[in-house]
């Protein structure tokens, strides 16, 4: 497995969303029913929660900090990197499949 890039800052291009924190465990409902993780196939496809790491200057309508629901498989593979708050994994989603802001 690779090790954790050291980076000092990272910043967005364009309209670029940067994310963190994006769950893809199983989840259980109140009533016990347990909706499946992600197996890259069918199981578990649903979008994703997920915050904002980093905004690109043409961004308008998402702000740095914020959690944004992202539809299923808008999103690339993770780059871990490791900042000032620790490690944490990257990933660029597709702004135009942002299809909510918290």
């Amino acid at each position: 497995m690779f090790d954790a890039i050291q980076i000092d800052s990272l910043r967005a291009l364009k309209d670029h969303v940067l994310v963190s924190e994006m769950n893809f465990d199983g989840r259980k409902l109140s009533s016990g029913i347990q909706l499946l993780n992600d197996d890259m196939r069918t199981a578990g496809i649903r979008p994703r929660w997920a915050r904002v790491y980093a905004i690109g200057p043409e961004q308008q309508d998402i702000t740095v900090g914020q959690w944004v629901l992202v539809a299923h498989g808008r999103w690339t593979r993770g780059v871990k990197i490791s900042d000032s708050q620790g490690e944490v994994t990257i990933r660029r989603v597709d702004p135009n499949d942002v299809l909510l802001v918290s």
